[in-house]
């Protein structure tokens, strides 16, 4: 279990360490103006990939035997119905698959039915079609990735007329393509239903292990570096706390779909809760090394931290894998990791509280652990709750959803004109680039055209020289079916990766579908089309209706400094009920410094935004913030630590960050009473967080004295 004690880094290599990191979706970087686009390879799904292979490559070799053309919808219909599949609980991903197989096909025969009626009647059709496409991502992510496939059904049911018998006839193979692909996921081939929230939970611990493992590398430093524990703060504590909100949610809708909480439920819920607990505490850690602690602190804090690791990596693997440990081997590990920290009394109780949890957590992984007789969730979400609230809710000129399907819609409406009018076979391309390209934030969308752009750029090229040598219609359908389990199971490593091993797959199916077109040709007119629906995506996000990242930075700005208020309160108050108020005060100062983070990230990323002053201001508020909770976290983890304060102080570090969140026209005076050493350095961050944001309320504050 014992770990060999790194080499004490210098300044600059952490600095480049931290500087030249990119992050990714599930672990965002600690520079907030580079887009997060590094591959997460952990990401990899292969027996999904095999099974939407298996669901599609059935039917298109059945085409290939019979040769009859409906079944050609029918295997693209199973295709695309494994992209909604976006995992979760089964009731939830019945609902989701069965709902677009079904509306697909009316779509698909819907559109191909109007089309010889003339543009004025196809594209408003079309266009209120792709608005409810766009906007039902208000539900949920399986409504989200749902929409965005039935928007490329849209599209390509525009490019040829059909009879009244050709469009019955392909909604029902339509339809049946769908419900086969959902028929062998939810029934003959269903993958473990409680992998994804455990997989979640496992990711939980794991980033745990890299913030320990990080913050080991912080506490060999010399000195303790402002700019190092910033970014640490940035790229862990940020990633960490996303990873707990989406596993909390995985197991909720979980427990939901079953209406009670199963003992996996109710273990994943316990193993979720432990890991929230020694986060906390590990951001008290954090504190404790960046207010300059003595040698004899920072190595006991770093003997501390690198027993630690290898204990989160055991648990991690152990709930990724669903493997049984021996509870009884790693005791004295656990025994050791706490020993030689009896010099430093609020570190051992911070490390007493750490490992008691790490107990726990592999307490939950042997066999005699956690088994509960059930408990009641407390029902499902009504079907109003579900449906029509979220619906109303987002209806608001200020919500970013709703423009951003106004946005998709107007920019559609003259794509579909000019396609339909003057395009070719694969125009359609354009339009399915645009819309799917075009995401509520600017940043988001550019990252995503980047990502779309080079991705079939790359793809396309290895599409083509695939198509020279895949002369014979065996090799073709072999490797469609291979190119198709490859992109599948790399869909979740970064959406331009899956989009480089998606395009081979498009060439060699047009090349099947669409016979007399070359594969140099195909890969051109994609490249193409896909460009300049990117470019037209982004420029779109700019002159349509945008959101200006300044004012979204500071309205997440206040609702950072009000939350903070209130954990402030909770911590420094006294009561019965005190654990239970700071624990959701906690949670909400998280979640408001995770939003303020991706405000500013995309701020940074938005042409001119970056420079702005109030975005300069909110950065440095943001760290001021993540050290203001992290010395809260103190205090609430080794209250003894903070000794006799004057309530006065207490009150006004309270007030002065709810009148800085509410702008309100004063702020509070500084008390005259004797502040004490426990305060000090929470009240120098409060100062340093009024001078940022109120300067001239800061220096009349502080004239006085």
């Amino acid at each position: 279990m014992s770990a060999p004690s790194p080499q004490a880094p210098s300044p600059h290599r952490v600095r480049r360490r931290r500087n030249d990191g990119r992050g990714s979706l599930g672990q965002p970087g600690a520079d907030l103006a580079r887009l997060p686009i590094a591959l997460d390879l952990r990401s990899i799904q292969i027996s999904e990939g095999v099974r939407a292979g298996f669901a599609f490559g059935v039917v298109f070799l059945l085409h290939a035997l019979v040769e009859w053309p409906p079944l050609l919808s029918m295997a693209f219909a199973a295709n695309l119905a494994c992209f909604c599949d976006t995992g979760g609980p089964m009731r939830v991903r019945l609902r989701a698959l069965t709902a677009f197989s079904l509306v697909g096909g009316l779509v698909w025969g819907g559109l191909g039915l109007l089309r010889p009626v003339g543009l004025p009647v196809v594209v408003p059709v079309a266009c209120a079609v792709i608005f409810a496409c766009t906007y039902i991502r208000v539900w949920s992510i399986q409504a989200q990735a749902a929409g965005n496939v039935l928007v490329v059904v849209v599209c390509i049911a525009l490019d040829r007329a059909l009879t009244p018998e050709q469009a019955g006839l392909t909604a029902v193979m339509f339809a049946a393509g769908g419900l086969w692909a959902t028929f062998l996921a939810l029934v003959i081939w269903r993958l473990h239903p409680y992998r994804p929230a455990h997989r979640a939970v496992a990711d939980v611990w794991r980033g745990l292990a890299r913030l320990v493992g990080d913050l080991e590398r912080l506490a060999a430093l010399p000195e303790p570096e402002t700019e190092a524990f910033d970014g640490h703060s940035r790229a862990h504590r940020r990633g960490v706390r996303t990873g707990i909100e989406t596993a909390r949610t995985m197991i909720l809708d979980l427990a939901r779909s079953r209406e009670r909480i199963s003992e996996r439920t109710a273990q994943a819920l316990l193993r979720l809760e432990s890991a929230e607990q020694i986060f906390s505490n590990l951001i008290a850690v954090t504190e404790l090394l960046d207010s300059r602690p003595s040698p004899e602190q920072r190595a006991a804090a770093q003997r501390f931290l690198r027993r630690l690791r290898p204990l989160l990596v055991v648990i991690a693997r152990a709930i990724r894998d669903d493997a049984s440990l021996d509870l009884a081997r790693l005791e004295p590990a656990l025994v050791r990791a706490t020993e030689g920290l009896a010099a430093e009394p609020t570190l051992a109780r911070l490390a007493e509280r750490i490992v008691g949890r790490v107990r726990i957590g592999a307490k939950l992984s042997t066999p005699e652990g956690y088994r509960p007789g059930g408990l009641d969730e407390g029902g499902r979400l009504g079907w109003r709750a579900r449906t029509l609230d979220p619906l109303v809710q987002n209806f608001t000129t200020s919500s970013p959803n709703l423009r951003h399907a106004v946005r998709a819609t107007a920019v559609a409406a003259p794509a579909l004109a000019g396609t339909l009018s003057y395009g070719g076979t694969f125009a359609h391309w354009l339009v399915i680039t645009l819309v799917l390209t075009m995401q509520p934030y600017y940043a988001a969308t550019w990252q995503r055209a980047l990502e779309r752009i080079g991705g079939t750029v790359l793809g396309g090229l290895v599409g083509a020289v695939l198509a020279y040598f895949a002369a014979t219609p065996l090799w073709q359908a072999g490797l469609i079916l291979a190119l198709s389990i490859v992109g599948f199971a790399a869909r979740q490593i970064s959406y331009g990766f899956f989009v480089t091993c998606l395009t081979p797959l498009v060439v060699l199916l047009v090349e099947v579908l669409e016979p007399g077109h070359s594969s140099w040709e195909i890969v051109a007119e994609r490249a193409g089309f896909t460009v300049l629906g990117g470019l037209i995506a982004v420029a779109s996000c700019l002159l349509l209706w945008p959101i200006w990242e300044p004012d979204q930075v500071r309205r997440e700005l206040r609702r950072a400094l009000t939350t903070h208020a209130a954990f402030a309160r909770a911590v420094l108050a006294a009561g019965d009920d005190r654990e239970a108020a700071i624990e959701a005060a906690a949670r909400d100062a998280g979640l408001a410094l995770n939003d303020l983070e991706a405000a500013l990230s995309r701020a940074l990323q938005q042409p001119r935004a970056g420079h702005h002053p109030e975005v300069e201001s909110a950065m440095v508020a943001d760290a001021t913030l993540r050290r203001i909770s992290a010395r809260l976290s103190v205090l609430r983890h080794a209250p003894d630590a903070a000794g006799p304060v004057a309530p006065a102080w207490k009150d006004w570090i309270v007030e002065t960050l709810k009148a800085l969140g509410t702008d309100a026209p004063a702020l509070p005076g500084r008390p005259d009473a004797a502040q004490g050493p426990s305060l000090a350095r929470l009240s120098a961050q409060v100062d340093l967080l009024t001078g940022t944001l109120r300067p001239g309320s800061n220096r009349a504050a502080l004239a006085p004295g």
